[in-house]
């Protein structure tokens, strides 16, 4: 049984994933990562980019 992606795949692949990353680019700030889930997971919801300014290491 062959498992390889055929062409059509691969050129779907690269459209897809342009530049091989599979996560968002850095920001290049430090978070307290622990504390901002642990909000996250008390109000049930994602954090705005302004409750993560919150939770920023300075």
């Amino acid at each position: 049984m062959n498992n390889m992606p055929d062409e059509a795949t691969n050129e779907y692949l690269e459209d897809v994933i342009s530049d091989g990353r599979l996560t968002e680019p850095s920001d290049g700030k430090k978070y307290r990562l622990r504390e901002a889930i642990l909000y996250s997971e008390k109000l049930g919801r994602p954090l705005t980019d302004e409750e993560m300014a919150l939770f920023e290491v300075r």
